[in-house]
């Protein structure tokens, strides 16, 4: 057993006997109630599963592993550029401890081990149309991979149930190893006319996807870390982290379960909002005659927006009550390397104007800006404008919270999930009854 593995088996294995002693001694503890409303409107804010890798605090945003995201700058890990690895962070979701400089580069010399994709995989994606949408072919891929699985091959030999994370274990790196392959190879595909750059095993995790891209610029590479390490993980209850869950909790394997999160990370309410922002802005500047709109523009084309029924890309989010830390973190960079690019002081503008006419308006629970705001105007300035594909760049991040996630499913022996439901009669008779 790799180093690696064996300090997730100390914390894992342990943790999973103090759980059943939990449920066994203090399973009928009521964590709280609930509401009508809140059954008809997604559950939101209902405790109905455990997460071990990160939690959403509405007023001080993500934490992983305890930690805020300004603190994990100060503290993880960093390459060249001086942001951090994402590698790092995979140690800290995986373990639960701050990792060194030489844990980081364990991890990274892993995923370089696995990292050879399957031809199977690139002759699949070579069938498609070439107008199928980035994401379609990343899911597709994901699943392609899953001849490969560990986990399924010894569960169709009987594995014991307490071994089940181990296979998992191997099916969680390789499957990360490879994403940042195959989103390349979808990109290159799709945009450069299937012109492929091979892999450079002496960059990082993130340094090397920017490369296989075609971004040999250092501040591109500092962004891919910045990216990759912000968006992994965003506690469970949301769309791609749930149902990765959600179908893992059937005991299918990692590319099962990947695929199908993929699917929900692709909604316009997910993370296709990142694509819906950056097309936003440019229907800003067309309005205006492609010129810089000052701040009065921008605040009649917000009005303009909320008039037509539609949302301010980029702005709310369903916990959240401040400015996502996460925007905040992209803004500095910005203001470090690209102070003076005409699509980040427009972003600025909105962060000026948004909030109060949002906040005027008083339907909106969280007028602040979200990651999303911020991430596509970050990529475009470096040359990345194809903006169909930045959901992609964001599943190769979440897959290593989502997946991490799992592996710990696993590992603690997590049940199958079965919610129960009922209709709307139901509800009625409920409310009738008091």
């Amino acid at each position: 057993m790799d180093t690696l593995k064996e300090k997730f088996a100390q914390k894992a294995l342990p943790l999973a006997d103090e759980i059943k002693t939990l449920i066994k001694e203090h399973g009928n503890i009521v964590l709280g109630t609930y509401t009508l409303e809140q059954v008809y409107h997604g559950m939101k804010g209902m405790i109905g599963m455990v997460t071990e890798t990160s939690k959403l605090d509405p007023e001080e945003g993500i934490r992983f592993r305890g930690y805020s995201i300004p603190e994990l700058r100060a503290k993880l890990p960093r390459g060249t550029g001086g942001e951090n690895l994402p590698e790092g962070i995979f140690y800290l979701l995986l373990t639960g401890d701050l990792p060194t400089e030489d844990d980081a580069k364990e991890v990274s010399n892993a995923w370089a081990r696995r990292s050879h994709v399957p031809k199977h995989v690139f002759d699949m994606l070579d069938s498609l149309p070439m107008a199928t949408h980035p994401m379609t072919q990343f899911s597709l891929a994901i699943l392609a991979m899953q001849t490969e699985s560990n986990f399924a091959a010894a569960y169709r030999k009987g594995i014991n149930k307490k071994q089940y994370w181990e296979p998992m274990f191997e099916d969680v790196m390789n499957c990360i190893s490879r994403l940042p392959r195959i989103a390349a190879y979808i990109y290159r595909r799709t945009y450069k006319n299937g012109v492929h750059i091979e892999p450079n095993p002496k960059l990082d995790w993130g340094a090397n996807f920017a490369h296989m891209l075609g971004f040999d610029d250092e501040g591109m590479h500092a962004l891919m870390r910045l990216y990759l390490t912000i968006h992994v993980d965003h506690e469970g209850g949301n769309v791609s982290a749930h149902t990765t869950h959600l179908v893992g909790s059937a005991l299918s394997d990692a590319y099962y379960s990947l695929s199908a999160g993929m699917n929900g990370l692709a909604g316009p309410l997910h993370g296709l909002a990142n694509q819906e922002v950056v097309r936003w802005i440019y229907d800003l500047r067309k309005f205006y005659g492609d010129k810089m709109p000052t701040k009065e523009d921008i605040a009649e084309y917000v009005e303009k927006t909320l008039a037509e029924g539609r949302v301010v890309p980029g702005y709310g989010h369903a916990v959240l009550r401040k400015t996502d830390p996460r925007y905040i973190a992209q803004m500095e960079f910005a203001q470090t390397h690209l102070a003076d690019d005409e699509l980040f002081k427009i972003v600025q503008m909105l962060y000026e104007v948004v909030p109060e006419i949002l906040k005027s308006t008083g339907k909106i629970k969280n007028p602040w800006p979200n990651v999303d705001a911020h991430s596509g105007v970050l990529l475009i300035h470096y040359g990345l404008t194809e903006y169909d594909f930045y959901t992609v760049l964001f599943g190769v991040s979440r897959a290593i919270g989502v997946l991490t996630s799992l592996l710990w499913d696993r590992a603690l022996g997590s049940p199958i999930e079965r919610p129960g439901s009922v209709t709307s009669d139901w509800m009625k008779a409920q409310v009738e009854k008091g």
